[in-house]
């Protein structure tokens, strides 16, 4: 099952495996957003924790008002 009304900002998204790679990576079904988004070193900074607080950021800034 996938999210069919997106994934709010701050909850993983279901597709998200133990090891932190996506289970749909390459799938047709995979959205379009998620092969969209392509990294970056100002997306991924010098390690996980300054990644995460990008794509936080990120969700915050285009967060459906």
């Amino acid at each position: 099952p996938g999210m069919p009304h997106g994934k709010p900002a701050g909850v993983p998204c279901v597709q998200l495996m133990p090891d932190l790679k996506c289970a749909i990576f390459g799938h047709p079904e995979r959205p379009a957003v998620c092969s969209g988004l392509q990294p970056s070193a100002e997306m991924c900074g010098s390690d996980r924790e300054s990644a995460i607080r990008w794509l936080a950021a990120l969700e915050n800034e285009t967060r459906p008002v």
